[in-house]
């Protein structure tokens, strides 16, 4: 985790704190009986296919180099021998799968580890490559220059803190080497303004960074436009 945030030191994050009304996306996730971190992975990756350039980095040279596939990192909490860990998990292709794949995949992630790349390799790894000084910084060190590298870790970031607060709430995290990252709040309800009145409806708390060396604000801004449409109108997505 050090050596995570280590790595992206250098990043300049735009930070946007939005409100965003999921009311219908909600009553979806209930009826599909599905993750709402999945959906949320769902559109995000639509979003972000959409307007590939958020997800840029630059190559040894310094030039801007553009992702092909979208990946998202995710925090799944399995069980270890030493307690829960937050083990961080890439879905890959995000942008071309159904929330229901997604699901599935987090579902089964969280009840077998090893079944992913990234917990396999733990399993596997974990402790030898913590006995040696300086490895896992070589990795991103790598990684952050590395295309292949830097899409099999992921080239976006999501992470969820609704579950810590048990309400509403922003958190703005430290970015490691995914632009852009978002931090997902707590869906609660409250007073809303629909068609010019007042009805209560579910408010989901969002948090959106993207590194600023490599995207300008108007295309951050148009991202997050996409974003918002995706959440609030769930038939966008496949399910």
């Amino acid at each position: 985790m050090t050596s995570a945030l280590r790595s992206g030191r250098r990043m300049a994050p735009m930070t946007a704190l939005v409100h965003i009304d999921v009311t219908d996306a909600w009553q979806r996730i209930k009826d599909a009986d599905v993750s709402p971190t999945a959906f949320v992975l769902a559109c995000v990756g639509r979003a972000v296919a959409a307007h590939p350039e958020v997800h840029a980095y630059r190559d040894w040279f310094g030039r801007l180099v553009i992702h092909r596939a979208v990946n998202i990192t995710t925090m799944v909490e399995v069980e270890s021998s030493t307690g829960v860990f937050p083990l961080a998990h890439p879905v890959s292709n995000t942008a071309m799968r159904s929330v229901s794949d997604i699901s599935a995949e987090l579902r089964t992630i969280k009840e077998t580890p090893s079944k992913g790349r990234s917990g396999m390799m733990m399993q596997r790894w974990g402790r030898v490559a913590g006995w040696i000084p300086g490895f896992a910084s070589l990795v991103y060190f790598v990684a952050r220059r590395t295309s292949k590298v830097r899409s099999e870790i992921g080239t976006v970031a999501v992470s969820s803190v609704g579950m810590m607060t048990g309400g509403g709430g922003f958190a703005v995290g430290v970015m490691t080497m995914a632009s852009p990252q978002v931090i997902v709040g707590g869906a609660v309800e409250r007073p809303w303004v629909l068609d010019g009145e007042v009805v209560v409806r579910r408010i989901l708390d969002l948090t959106m960074q993207i590194d600023h060396r490599v995207v300008d604000g108007a295309p951050a801004a148009r991202f997050g436009a996409t974003l918002r449409e995706l959440l609030e109108n769930p038939d966008l997505v496949d399910w």
